[in-house]
């Protein structure tokens, strides 16, 4: 039974590597760019979540926070 179930594993990685899917993530600045957005949004969401802005007036306030550096 053992064997069956690594015959599956390795034509399974095998076909993922043909296919491209387990490449490398492509470029690691885009990667940090990402998670700098994250933060920044995050940031943001916690400050309006303080403010207790909710609707209109929440979207508003993380448009004008996110464009801000």
């Amino acid at each position: 039974m053992r064997f069956f179930a690594l015959a599956a594993m390795l034509v399974l990685s095998v076909s993922l590597i043909e296919a491209g899917v387990a490449d490398a993530p492509a470029d690691p600045q885009s990667t940090s760019d990402a998670a700098a957005k994250h933060a920044k949004r995050t940031s943001c969401l916690k400050d309006a979540k303080a403010k207790k802005l909710v609707g209109a007036d929440k979207k508003s306030y993380l448009k004008s926070c996110m464009a801000t550096s």
